[in-house]
């Protein structure tokens, strides 16, 4: 199965324009106060022109249902990302309020003390799990966790593989032979400051992913 690529944390319009260009399957804007790359500057205008196959996702920590629901309403988001502490309960909710066809993804900070067992009640209620690395901040720390990890993971849910992937882990990311995993997502390592991406690199590893 065909890799996506999720390029995460725009916020600089001219450099949206110019990851858009480079046609990746997902584009992710963080509506997180907290975090470096808060997209809450940007216009819903701007991301309406971004070509259509491009899956625009909102990324959000411990939102309210109704004010994850506005954004996805105003920015017409394809899908939207849950970096927090969301229940299945919460994801269920959120799956009655959202435009039909609306992806989840539920991320999880994985180390070694992760349990794996806990994605059982998620199964049903999201379109995939994002497996990041466990940091406070809720993932852009740039580094990588132990990909041997996901061997305890049992389920057969899709999943967004995360966590201070750059440039020099296309070649690993070949090597790996889980048919389960649907995307990479790429963030920190891409950048030349928080928001920022290097149009460049990013091009160059999405030819050796892809």
């Amino acid at each position: 199965m065909k890799l996506r690529l999720k390029i995460c944390g725009m916020k600089v319009p001219s450099n949206i324009l110019e990851v858009a260009a480079l046609q990746p399957d997902y584009m992710g804007f963080i509506f997180y106060k907290q975090s470096k790359r808060y997209a809450g500057g940007l216009s819903a205008e701007l991301l309406e022109d971004l070509p259509l196959n491009i899956k625009k996702t909102g990324v959000f920590v411990d939102e309210s249902l109704s004010v994850a629901a506005k954004f996805v309403t105003e920015f017409g988001f394809s899908a939207i990302q849950l970096h927090g502490a969301e229940t299945p309960e919460y994801c269920l909710e959120l799956k009655e309020v959202l435009p039909q066809g609306t992806e989840i993804i539920k991320a999880f900070g994985v180390d070694e003390r992760f349990d794996f067992a806990q994605l059982r009640a998620y199964e049903a209620v999201v379109d995939y799990f994002l497996f990041d690395t466990q940091t406070p901040g809720h993932g852009g720390s740039g580094k990588v966790f132990n990909w041997s990890l996901l061997a305890r993971y049992e389920l057969g849910k899709p999943y967004f593989l995360s966590g201070g992937i750059g440039p020099e882990h296309a070649e690993d990311i070949g090597n790996l032979k889980d048919k389960r995993l649907y995307a990479i997502d790429v963030n920190s390592r891409f950048e030349l400051e928080p928001g920022l991406k290097q149009i460049d690199k990013l091009n160059d590893f999405k030819n050796k992913l892809l």
